[in-house]
């Protein structure tokens, strides 16, 4: 048994050594057996069991949900660690530079009006970041682990911005197509596609539930 002295309260630092703990020579023979491939799930349960807080408004939940996400963060950062990789102060150094370089009416001497020159801005620079120079090259950027609803609300709305038709159709796609062009008619309305049918299948469970009634 490792020794390990307990506290009342705990802080990031403690989260890092609890997980080195766990993965190392004498821990936990699952956590030591964890590969970024085997807990790939996990990051996208939590973050959207994290959604599912914000949505209900449940603040104990989202916090304890923040928490299992952070885990997973820290899961990955010590298994690229352990492999000769980058470290948790890594992620961390990562992020405040983007967050620095993105933020230059904030860390630098650009001036901006309003949070729409701010979007602006992030574009660009990120673009220039990640060595986009054309359309084609913001579109594939676009992650392809995405839910599809999301993914094509995504590309229509930066095909939009650059100032391209956003009509698609594909004869041997027919399904395809018609879920493209639904979300692509959200778009328009200013309707988030995801959303709207995580409420159409919420809807479709209560109308189950008033027929089970009667």
């Amino acid at each position: 048994m490792v020794q390990y002295q307990l506290k009342e309260h705990y802080k990031f630092d403690d989260l890092v050594e609890i997980m080195a703990r766990l993965r190392g020579e004498d821990g936990c023979p699952w956590d030591r057996e964890q590969t970024h491939e085997s807990i790939r799930q996990n990051m996208l349960e939590e973050a959207y069991e994290v959604c599912e807080a914000i949505d209900t408004g449940d603040r104990a939940a989202l916090c304890e949900e923040l928490g299992d996400v952070l885990l997973q963060v820290v899961f990955h950062a010590r298994i690229e660690q352990e492999a000769g990789g980058f470290s948790i102060d890594d992620v961390a150094d990562g992020i405040c530079k983007k967050l620095i370089l993105r933020h230059p009416h904030i860390f630098g001497d650009v001036q901006v009006n309003d949070s729409a020159e701010v979007l602006v801005n992030w574009d660009n620079i990120k673009k220039a970041e990640k060595n986009q120079k054309t359309t084609t090259d913001t579109l594939t950027g676009v992650a392809r682990s995405l839910p599809g609803l999301m993914r094509a609300e995504k590309l229509i709305k930066k095909a939009k911005k650059a100032g391209f038709p956003t009509e698609y159709t594909d004869e041997e796609n027919i399904i395809g197509t018609k879920l493209f062009e639904v979300v692509r008619e959200a778009h328009e309305l200013g309707v988030d596609p995801e959303r709207a049918l995580e409420l159409a299948n919420d809807a479709f469970i209560e109308q189950i539930k008033s027929k089970e009634k009667v």
